[in-house]
């Protein structure tokens, strides 16, 4: 399974190739792909069953204990089955709704990607595996989302879906590290089995809020649901398996799959009941307000994603099956109707359905496919949409905690869901015929095969909904998110009951919501102003924040003058020094002074140099300086014994000299750059760093941790080396490849200074003060002005 889901980054890669090949026919070759793994997966069922789960272990780096381990279980099972059959009607789908586009090459590759990456992400087992394609599936959204390039709208939505995802990402990288450590190990599977309860843990809640974090800002709860209806700027066959079965419901999928370990608390439950609650609502209404049929099914899915988070929060053992059973039956549906929305705008050439009507006596096929999609939407019965309806609403009415809240909240979202339905369903279908951009027709074959499964599906699996439960897919699936086992029985009919009456109100009063839609939208348009500063207006304002702070600190540090960068990196490293030596670390200096006056006369020398050099207004008189100061250090190397390093010191420091001297009358006049009140700050900030570096010197020169390797050469130099120059024996022995280096440097430099001397000097060699016909080139140049040689 390992070598299958990584061969599909392959064959994503390959997809250009296999376009040229087959053309127009790639996307067939490559639905292959998903539908082979849907049949592997499915073979593996009755084990998964039987058996609650299967290991698939994989060594990666063995040395290390490193390995790629996938854990299939009834739930990731489940999530598996539909990202690769719903990939593979998406695949064929995009072959016709993209046909002859001329980036359909690309678009396969992201697209394959992506399905490889949500695919990789249910079934990781190690907590960093998880965490890899988690954000794998961030990356690959961002290039689906923005696939239209060369449109802003598609490039600012795609920005922002993967700000917040990645920004979660990072919440989510920091929940699972906790995880790891409060747990013990970071393998899914031994973390679910473990005996050890983490609710009681010390670190329980800040990883909990962290893996919350994660969770809410992929899918799309309050406050982070701005993102999804605006990555409705994809393309609509990504729209499609965005919402039905990939990126939307990662977050519910790991929130389900640490459920088992971490929910069932006060905090777990209030969090995720009200939030959830709150995005179901939220997210119904937004559909009402608006007349893009890609926008209504993008927050009508915000809806079902807060449901699916409120069926968590409650966990009970009928929240589960609800859970599961209302997540199936929205992929089926969701996928279908938004496909039917991308035959719509292909075939119209509009995507407001207010400039749609009449379509069904030229476009019969996906009509009827919408209307069974739209119905199970709706939670019409015997669609598998009514079942899932049902329990939720059941679940609610059993809720332990904010009872009423939630009761309210489910109903008032399931009549606007009916009239969104209902919207997507008729409006464009029946009733009036409007003229629209492009004459209606019906859709080819390669987009109707992929909603028309789907649909059939919905419809199959609500009249025979004892082919889920029982000894089948969804118990498997309840269990594991349970984590105990789960008996899920599905039935059409319950009987009458609270639920079945909420239902059926909920439907009369969604079609009456329904045919006053027009009125009531334009009643809505008064929140118009609370609207435009919602959570959306925040991340604008977040975004405009950031890019002013990088404008005044690119003004402030990163304003093109080089002795501005060296400030800062002194600055820094004198905060960071200062901290380290000065309030973590006292200072420890034991050391002798044992300094003569000719040694003191040299480090006198040496100081007055550097001091003169930089205070010095010539450049003659500067490189003078810096000579004094490097013929110091020579002569302190001799005084201390180690007349080869100050052979290559008087070496180096001659030829610097050289080069400075032939060098510097071709630079322009010293000239006041900076204030007084500058020069003072940066002698400042390097009198600090020198104290702070000879701080830190002294500091390590009287801490001895480790025995010194000085020992080892002085024992060593004769028996091994038969030198007795033990500095000797260092640079040509123990320190060659360094002397090397010294010697290249040696030769660079006598080449600089050869290349200098072989220079021709023209008529007119230019003084310090800039005079001859080469000083007036420069000045020309350095004013601008136009030279007449």
């Amino acid at each position: 399974m390992q070598l299958a889901v990584l061969m599909g980054f392959l064959l994503a890669a390959s997809s250009p190739l296999l376009h040229r090949w087959f053309g127009q026919r790639t996307s067939l070759v490559l639905a292959l792909f998903p539908a082979g793994l849907a049949a592997w997966l499915a073979l593996q069922a009755p084990e998964v069953i039987e058996n609650g789960s299967l290991l698939l272990a994989w060594q990666w780096v063995p040395s290390l204990g490193i390995s790629l381990t996938f854990l299939l279980d009834g739930l990731s099972l489940l999530f598996g089955l539909l990202i690769t059959v719903i990939g593979a009607c998406v695949l064929v789908y995009a072959g016709g709704y993209l046909k002859d586009h001329p980036d359909l090459a690309r678009f396969h590759i992201a697209l394959v990607a992506f399905m490889v990456s949500m695919l990789g992400l249910v079934l990781a087992d190690g907590l960093f595996t998880l965490f890899i394609f988690w954000e794998l599936t961030s990356i690959t959204s961002y290039l689906l989302i923005g696939f239209n390039h060369s449109d802003i709208e598609a490039r600012k939505s795609a920005r922002q879906g993967l700000f917040v995802t990645v920004a979660g990402g990072l919440a989510l990288m920091a929940g699972l590290v906790l995880l790891g450590i409060a747990s013990g190990s970071w393998s899914l599977a031994e973390i679910l089995s473990a005996d050890a309860d983490l609710r009681e843990h010390a670190l329980y809640t800040p990883m909990l809020i962290c893996l919350l974090l994660a969770a809410f800002t992929k899918s799309a709860q309050f406050p982070f649901h701005f993102w999804l209806p605006n990555a409705m700027a994809a393309p609509t066959p990504v729209s499609a398996y965005l919402h039905s079965a990939t990126m939307v419901k990662a977050g519910i999928y790991l929130l389900a799959r640490l459920h088992p370990e971490l929910g069932g608390t006060a905090l777990w439950v209030g969090i995720l009941s009200v939030v959830g609650a709150t995005t179901m609502l939220v997210g119904a209404f937004l559909a009402i307000h608006h007349t893009n049929i890609k926008k209504l099914l993008a927050y009508s899915t915000i809806m079902t994603l807060g449901t699916l988070t409120m069926l968590l929060g409650i966990g009970s053992e009928y929240a589960m099956t609800a859970f599961v059973t209302f997540l199936l039956a929205h992929s089926l549906y969701k996928g279908a109707l938004f496909m039917v929305a991308g035959i719509l705008d292909h075939e119209t050439g509009t995507k407001d359905v207010t400039q749609m009507g009449g379509l069904r006596p030229v476009m019969p096929i996906t009509a009827t496919i919408a209307l069974v999609a739209a119905l199970s939407f709706a939670g019409v019965p015997p669609l598998l949409g009514f079942i899932g309806k049902e329990l939720m609403l059941e679940s609610v009415l059993g809720a332990d905690r904010f009872q009423m809240l939630l009761v309210l909240f489910a109903f008032v979202a399931a009549i606007l869901t009916i009239a969104v339905a209902f919207i997507v369903a008729l409006r464009p279908f029946y009733g009036k015929r409007y003229q629209t951009p492009l004459e209606p027709h019906e859709a080819p074959l390669s987009m109707l095969v992929g909603p028309a499964l789907l649909a059939l599906g919905s419809l199959l699996l609500g009249l025979v909904p004892a082919m889920l439960g029982g000894d089948a897919l969804l118990t498997s699936a309840a269990t594991a998110v349970a984590g105990h086992t789960t008996e899920v029985t599905l039935s059409l009919w319950y009987g009458v009951n609270i639920a079945l009456i909420m239902s059926m109100v909920s439907l009369g009063l969604g079609f009456w919501l329904f045919k006053r839609w027009d009125s009531v939208r334009g009643r809505l348009s008064i929140l118009n102003p609370v609207m435009r500063r919602g959570p959306e207006a925040g991340y604008e304002s977040m975004m405009n924040g950031i890019v002013h702070l990088s404008e005044w600190q690119t003004r402030l540090l990163q304003n093109g003058y080089m002795r501005n960068y060296i400030l800062v990196m002194l600055i820094t490293l004198i905060a960071l020094i200062g901290n380290s030596i000065l309030l973590r670390h006292s200072p420890q200096f034991a050391f002798d002074l044992d300094v003569r006056f000719h040694e003191a006369a040299v480090v006198g020398c040496m100081a007055m140099g550097a001091l003169f050099a930089t205070i010095s207004r010539s450049r003659l008189g500067a490189v003078v300086s810096v000579g004094v100061m490097g013929f110091s250090i020579a002569l302190i190397f001799i005084l201390f014994s180690a007349p080869d390093l100050a052979i290559t010191q008087l070496l180096v420091e001659t030829l610097t000299v050289i080069l400075l001297v032939l060098v510097l009358f071709r630079l322009p006049r010293f000239s006041n750059l900076s204030t007084s009140f500058e020069r003072i700050r940066d002698g400042i900030v390097a009198a600090t760093m020198g104290i702070l570096i000879c701080m830190l010197i002294m500091t390590s020169w009287s801490i001895q941790q480790f025995e010194p390797i000085s020992t080892y050469m002085i024992e060593n130099s004769v028996p091994l080396a038969h030198g007795l120059n033990i500095v000797n024996v260092i640079l040509v022995d123990y320190r060659a490849l360094d002397t090397l280096g010294e010697m290249f440097v040696l030769a660079l430099a006598a080449i600089g200074v050869i290349a200098m001397l072989k220079l021709r000097h023209g008529e007119g060699l230019p003084s310090e003060n800039g005079d001859g016909k080469n000083g007036e080139k420069r000045n020309a140049a350095i004013t601008k002005e136009p030279y007449d040689g």
